[in-house]
């Protein structure tokens, strides 16, 4: 704080107003008062003197305040429930539901501000109250998440249940209530106290100037907006690049700033100073503690939600990346797996199947090899498979350049022998001079290749399944029209489908809305047993169909271990009612959304962390209640 302005302000307090304001005080509150006998709040009286050259000071505090404040109170908004849609799975609905609670929660905190008598007491308490549940709110979201999916672990352990047995029920299943609705519950009491800010801003504003201000709420609205405005920025340009904990944090350390000010400069309108100094020394402590262990505390909490063993995580600005590793034993190599948000994307043990069955059909009933595109697979593990059909060239077009320097080996923070089995894991694919990679928006890189009129013998769409709506649009007609442009007459389009058992409608909606922009569709699926049945869309052109083709080819051009003409002709068998109600399914058009809803309908019951543990399956095929 500039120290003029302190001296001004620090001699406003040890003014004496007289309490008796028989003279007309125009002129002394500027533009936007009006002249009262007696203050506007009846319910307290300041010390305060207001003289001319003293109010410019006391509004230049106020306003900064709220401004600053503003941008704390969205950050807050944005942090619940960007890391409350992570522990509870459900993307879109948690943070709408988040955005919704706060916002109605604010309007409460507004209507209850009047029954605080003494404003400048009751701000000062509420930023340190503000900055503490702000800085501790993700550390307890993830204590009780963690807590939720270890008890029954630990219960299991201490009384050596066997494996088959499912701890739920009473208990168990209260406490993941509690998991589930902690998030939005400590989104409502934050913001309940935030709404209380701009309330409590005006009243001092007015017992400064002791009279009513005509345009006070115009003016610290103004301050509230510009405020939201640079915290959405920050969130958006700094806090998406670090750790949500140091971003709670941070945020929390900016409350305690501007409290502590506000309490240096108008201390001698509360009458227990003295705790308040206690409380944001304390608060300061705290704040100085979750600093240097808060982000190690979250992050070992997060680590109970894995099986295995956690040995490398890195938040990018599109996702958070985790790596495990489990030890099997007999010689044999450890299995490496790879998670983005939470959500298992491939186990090294059995992943060169699902990879094999993405790549290896499209590649066979291509006429030729020669370029190839990839969407998504940033792990190179797609690349490897194509890369064993001599292609020309592959183009790599995805969004996270981390996670594919990652996948290079050229991350600064990744150890060395995990470095060497990522590279090894995917035959250092992604370092080959063969491949160009492209960082960006597929829906917008298309659009760039389209102008640049590239054409691809075959295209492999290897991106996570549809469970985010930013993710719907890669899977709707519009994109797939694109990638229809780019592909070569007698080309080939394989797509990443989603589960057909798990998520049925979701992946017959993907292979009609391929069919919907004049491509020759079928779909496969086959067992990968890390995901269980699994399926993929591919399409021709002109001409024949994929299987027709495979049909006609004597021998495989190229050997894989896994993968026969036979297994890939019967992948394209399901069973005789699958496709019963396909007409009932919807095309996802683009902007409709239909695809993320299919999928999120399907996987909603075993979305988000509080679904870990996989149902119990009985004898006859069903989940087990």
């Amino acid at each position: 704080m500039p120290s003029a302005l302190n001296d001004n302000l620090s001699s406003n307090l040890s003014g004496n107003l007289s309490g008796n304001l028989s003279g007309n005080l125009s002129g002394n509150g500027g533009s936007d008062s009006e002249p009262l006998n007696k203050s506007s709040d009846s319910s307290f009286s300041t010390h305060l003197s207001p003289n001319k050259r003293n109010l410019a000071g006391h509004d230049f505090l106020l306003l900064s305040s709220m401004l600053i404040l503003a941008a704390c109170g969205l950050i807050y908004e944005y942090l619940l429930a960007h890391y409350a849609s992570r522990v509870i799975g459900a993307v879109e609905s948690t943070i709408y539901g988040m955005i919704g609670i706060m916002i109605v929660s604010m309007g409460l905190g507004a209507f209850s501000a009047k029954w605080i008598k003494n404003p400048f007491q009751g701000m000062a308490w509420l930023e340190i109250c503000i900055g503490l549940l702000g800085s501790f709110a993700v550390l307890i979201m993830a204590s009780m998440v963690a807590l939720s999916y270890t008890l029954p672990h630990w219960l299991a352990d201490m009384y050596d249940l066997h494996p088959s047995v499912y701890t739920s029920g009473g208990v168990i299943e209260s406490l993941k209530a509690a998991a589930f609705y902690t998030p939005f519950i400590i989104g409502f009491v934050l913001g309940f106290m935030i709404g209380m800010e701009i309330p409590l801003v005006a009243r001092i504003r007015e017992l400064i100037h002791r009279k009513h201000l005509v345009n006070n709420t115009g003016t610290i609205y103004g301050a509230d907006y510009i405020g939201a405005g640079i915290g959405a920025a920050i969130w958006v340009f700094f806090c998406l690049q670090i750790p949500v904990m140091t971003a709670a944090v941070a945020t929390a350390v900016a409350n305690l700033l501007v409290g502590v000010v506000f309490l240096k400069c108008y201390q001698k309108e509360m009458p227990h100073k003295l705790a308040l100094w206690l409380a944001n020394l304390l608060m300061g402590g705290v704040v100085l503690l979750l600093a240097s262990f808060g982000s190690q505390w979250v992050e070992k909490l997060n680590y109970t939600l894995f099986e295995d063993t956690p040995v490398y995580t890195k938040v990018t600005p599109y996702q958070h990346l985790t790596v495990t590793q489990r030890i099997v034993g007999h010689g044999l190599p450890e299995v490496t797996s790879l998670y983005i948000n939470g959500r298992l994307q491939f186990s090294s043990n059995d992943e060169h199947v699902y990879h094999s069955y993405l790549t290896y059909p499209a590649l066979l009933a291509s006429a030729r090899h020669d370029n190839i595109l990839v969407i998504g697979g940033g792990d190179g593990l797609a690349v490897r498979d194509i890369l064993n059909w001599n292609p020309q060239s592959v183009t790599l077009v995805d969004l996270d350049k981390d996670m594919v320097e990652m996948f290079q080996g050229k991350s600064a923070d990744l150890p060395e022998s995990l470095a060497k089995t990522l590279t090894t894991l995917n035959k250092n694919a992604l370092n080959n001079k063969k491949v160009n990679i492209i960082y960006g928006d597929a829906f917008i890189e298309i659009e760039r290749l389209i102008s640049e009129q590239k054409v691809f013998d075959s295209i492999i769409v290897d991106l996570p399944d549809p469970g985010h709506p930013d993710l719907n649009k890669l899977y709707s007609d519009l994109f797939y029209s694109r990638l229809k442009q780019v592909l070569s007459g007698d080309g080939v389009i394989a797509v990443q489908s989603t589960s057909p058992y798990h998520a049925k409608n979701a992946f017959i909606s993907i292979g009609k809305t391929l069919q919907s922009v004049g491509l020759n569709t079928e779909q496969y699926h086959t067992n990968v047993s890390t995901f269980g049945d699994w399926g993929w869309s591919i399409a021709t052109k002109y001409g024949q169909s994929a299987r027709q083709r495979i049909e006609q080819i004597d021998q495989l051009p190229v050997a894989d271990p896994l993968i026969s003409k036979e297994a890939i002709m019967a992948a394209f068998v399901f069973a005789p009612n699958f496709y019963n109600q396909k007409d009932m399914i919807k095309v996802n058009k683009i902007g409709e959304n239909t695809v993320y809803q299919y999928h999120q309908q399907a996987w909603s019951e075993f979305d988000g962390v509080f679904y870990s543990n996989p149902p119990q399956i009985n004898l006859n095929g069903q989940q087990a209640k």
